[in-house]
């Protein structure tokens, strides 16, 4: 499906001359999101030709091979994607994209890449020389699964790993936090102020390092111990003092007190673990194999990103980036080439998640691509707001028998858009057909 790419060597890096004869066909049209059906390097060469779009994307997040060796299949045992490119290939291939993807950022744009220890520090190399060393903001190492038996004569494998880089040093950050639980709060906050009632906990009021300035004066006849200097200015820690916000120790020492109340949460840290994949029966998913935890999406968007934001994932897999991001009021721009991940998408996209229980029981339906274009079935008393507002473009791909299926989409995904919401009411599925007038599922199957 790929385009041919001359290429030539700039800076040790490999650089790709602009294709004009990359087309893509739309088959369904309904917003200015985007999903695209193809190679995401000719659909990012085609992007970074875009000015609605080059420059302007502030987070990428991608989720692409780890160079494994292996096809990975869905629960309904279908091949979703090979993942059989390995060493220098690989690295070449992962390359080609993050230049392009380097392009499209904004400069407050971030990008994170999630991998595991195969070719983490290879490519951790060519992020480097792609976005500059200095614009490296860290490694998350996410816990993504339960602790294992190992018969290998090593440590069990339970993580992976996010790099976090930044287009410039001026990115958007929302910094995040956990809420504090009643056990942290006891050990954090351990002193309760006998006037007030207000919870808090003492701190130093010096910091390590010399000032020659009013903060490595005296204050109150002390200075601040050898090497470091006080937090605050003498007449800030006087005020502070008058206010009742400096505990005196029996013996003078003076400490800070900080208040639970001030406190926005606790600040989030490099090491997660709180967002396994999505490996459990009574866990919602897609049954997209390595499908992320949406959590874990809805916090580095949140983090990098505002409302109205572009964010782009070209390794869309099972489009749980792409919808998160819309849930979270962002614009999106999604890529597979995988057909089975395209379907996944449309159907997410319609239908939600399910239990995964359900991929376990229930035959695998092998009536073709789009067989998943129907209303679902559900118990749950909730409500299922489809996501409407995309556009469906996929490259000229010269296959007589893909043509023919994406064809039938535009068709069938606005029937199923045009029935609204569905709600599930007193064990029976109401299907919106507009004006607020709900039918039942049967009835609407059959208009």
């Amino acid at each position: 499906m790929a385009v041919s790419i001359s290429k030539s060597k700039t800076n040790g890096f490999v650089q790709y001359e602009k294709q004009e004869n990359i087309e893509f066909k739309s088959y369904f049209s309904n917003g200015e999101n985007r999903l695209y059906y193809g190679d995401n390097l000719d659909v990012l060469q085609k992007l970074a030709a875009d000015e609605n779009v080059c420059g302007k994307v502030n987070l990428i997040y991608i989720d692409p091979p780890y160079s494994t060796g292996g096809i990975f299949q869905t629960r309904n045992q279908k091949d979703a994607y090979s993942d059989t490119l390995a060493g220098n290939d690989y690295l070449e291939s992962i390359q080609k994209r993050l230049v392009l993807l380097h392009k499209l950022l904004s400069k407050e744009g971030s990008f994170y890449i999630h991998l595991d220890s195969k070719m983490l520090f290879h490519v951790k190399i060519i992020l480097d020389e792609i976005f500059g060393s200095n614009n490296f903001q860290g490694m998350i190492t996410r816990k993504k699964c339960k602790p294992k038996n190992y018969t290998r004569k090593t440590y069990g494998n339970i993580s992976d790993y996010i790099l976090f880089y930044t287009k410039t040093d001026e990115p958007i950050w929302h910094r995040p936090y956990d809420d504090w639980t009643d056990e942290k709060i006891l050990k954090e906050y351990p002193f309760i102020e006998e006037e007030t009632g207000r919870r808090y906990k003492k701190v130093p009021i010096h910091a390590p390092g010399v000032r020659n300035g009013e903060s490595g004066k005296a204050w109150r006849g002390m200075m601040p111990p050898t090497g470091k200097h006080w937090q605050f200015v003498p007449t800030t820690l006087e005020e502070m003092d008058k206010r009742g916000e400096i505990y005196w120790s029996s013996n003078g020492n003076p400490r800070r007190k900080v208040y639970l109340e001030n406190s926005k949460g606790i600040p989030v840290q490099d090491i997660w673990l709180e967002y396994l994949d999505i490996n459990n029966q009574n866990t919602k998913g897609t049954g997209y194999p390595t499908e992320k935890n949406p959590e874990m999406l809805k916090r580095i968007i949140e983090a990098s990103s505002n409302k109205g934001d572009l964010v782009l994932d070209c390794f869309a897999g099972s489009g749980t980036t792409l919808a998160v991001a819309n849930d979270l009021e962002r614009k999106w721009i999604g890529i597979d080439n995988s057909q089975e991940a395209i379907c996944t998408i449309l159907d997410r996209f319609l239908k939600g998640t399910s239990s995964l229980g359900d991929f376990v029981e229930k035959k695998p339906n092998q009536n073709g691509l789009f067989h998943l274009l129907e209303i679902p079935e559900t118990t749950d008393d909730t409500i299922q707001e489809p996501i409407k507002d995309f556009t469906l473009l996929a490259e000229n791909l010269n296959d007589a028998e893909i043509e023919a299926k994406l064809d039938s989409i535009k068709d069938k995904v606005e029937t199923v858009l045009s029935r609204g919401h569905v709600v599930i009411e007193n064990g029976e599925c109401l299907v919106e057909k507009g004006s607020g007038q709900f039918v039942k599922r049967d009835e609407c199957v059959k208009s």
